[in-house]
């Protein structure tokens, strides 16, 4: 494994090592989610932060179901939608682990209708009309790729409309499981060369098929058996069919209910970027595992040199990899394998709130992770608001960087 990047040291910016944390200052965070709530921009909220193992602030807000008058719960399910790619990304690396699957395996090794992929080049036909060529690979789409969002397979539904995007219309029809996905995914073309730009996408739900051919299981019952289970996450899913955990999921505003797809609508897809459910229970579980560098209660879940190098940016200059507008680490971020990685205080000023080294990501509902090893602290934002989550995101995060005492 080669690390393009160097480990900044800890106090290169953000908070001074072991800086305390005010409890009166993080009280301001009661004060922006019940704002945002009496605003209607959000059905309701909950936050864990945990510090040094233990709760600094654990709170929920507003309503679980608005529209039923329910109130939030500590026992509330929420959809993790693309934070799911994390625990898809690090059941992946254990695997690496254990020299189940290698970074540098093309996935046609595991898939194999990969070996026939081209990249879609756009161009203008003689009449001026929009043509698509397709072109051969330069070299095989890998593991590494899937992981680093840099395999060329995109979403369809965001960003200027190509022809290439075009061809992802109807992907999601009818039921299928991970290896019909995948199957659909060989036949689209790439959006542009294996390793040359970190373009969000598919790549994590390809990668929980290679998952279920190499450990023979499917994702669900490998991540059970591997992850869930010995870390005690007894309601992280990826379908809600029993009544009882049906009704405490969080539901989101009515002008927030568009999603394609949830964990109520049972189907055979465990869509390993974008379809787990948890509690802030479970998943404050994983979180502290992440925290503690991939182990927990005595058990090893990750090696500590495979740890270096899923929370290590891959990314960064000298990669060959380019950003775009749609580049979603942000701002003085890069990319390791399943996780954005700060790498720098970034272009901003002051810079974004944060430490180096800190690893975070979130998904499309608002479910937010943080881990910042440099603090000993990590902390998450569950909710399901759509249109108002990157807005609750920044906030929070601010708030909670401005409450250490300098």
């Amino acid at each position: 494994l080669i690390l393009l990047t160097v480990a900044l040291p800890a106090g290169a910016f953000g908070p001074p090592p072991n800086a305390p944390l005010s409890i009166d200052k993080l009280a301001r965070i009661d004060d922006f989610l019940n704002d945002q709530i009496a605003r209607g921009e959000i059905p309701g909220a909950l936050v864990l932060i945990q510090r040094h193992g233990k709760p600094v602030y654990f709170k929920w807000f507003g309503k679980r179901d608005v529209d039923a008058g329910i109130d939030m719960t500590p026992d509330t399910i929420f959809p993790l939608h693309s934070l799911s790619k994390t625990v898809t990304s690090f059941a992946a690396m254990m695997l690496v682990d254990r020299g189940k699957i290698r970074l540098d395996d093309p996935v046609s090794k595991y898939i194999p209708s990969f070996a026939g992929m081209k990249v879609g080049v756009e161009r203008k036909d003689k009449s001026g009309k929009a043509a698509l060529d397709l072109v051969p690979l330069r070299r095989p789409v890998t593991i590494e790729d899937l992981l680093l969002h840099t395999s060329g397979i995109t979403y369809g539904f965001y960003g200027q409309r190509s022809l290439v995007k075009a061809a992802y219309e109807g992907i999601y029809l009818g039921d299928f499981d991970n290896a019909g996905f995948a199957e659909r995914i060989a036949k689209l073309p790439l959006a542009e060369q294996p390793r040359t730009l970190w373009d969000y996408g598919h790549s994590i739900d390809v990668l929980g098929r290679v998952i279920e051919v190499a450990s023979g299981q499917s994702l669900y019952r490998f991540e059970k058996s591997q992850l869930f289970d010995p870390l005690g996450m007894t309601t992280t899913r990826f379908f809600l069919t029993d009544p009882a955990e049906r009704a405490r999921y969080a539901q989101p505003l009515r002008k927030d209910r568009h999603t394609e797809r949830n964990s109520l609508d049972v189907t055979r897809w465990e869509s390993g970027g974008g379809g787990l459910v948890t509690t802030i229970a479970d998943f404050a579980r994983y979180a502290q595992m992440l925290l503690n560098g991939g182990a927990l209660d005595g058990r090893t879940y990750l090696s500590p040199k495979t740890f270096v190098a899923m929370t290590t940016d891959h990314v960064g200059p000298g990669s060959g990899v380019e950003r775009d507008y749609f580049y979603f680490p942000g701002d003085g971020f890069g990319f390791g394998y399943g996780f954005g990685v700060r790498t720098d205080p970034g272009n901003a000023v002051p810079p974004p709130p944060g430490s180096a080294g800190e690893i975070k990501w979130d998904g499309a509902t608002g479910a937010y992770l943080v881990i910042d090893r440099a603090q000993d602290m990590f902390f998450v934002v569950l909710q399901n608001s759509p249109s108002a989550r990157q807005h609750v995101q920044i906030n929070v995060k601010k708030l909670v960087y401005d409450a250490f005492e300098k």
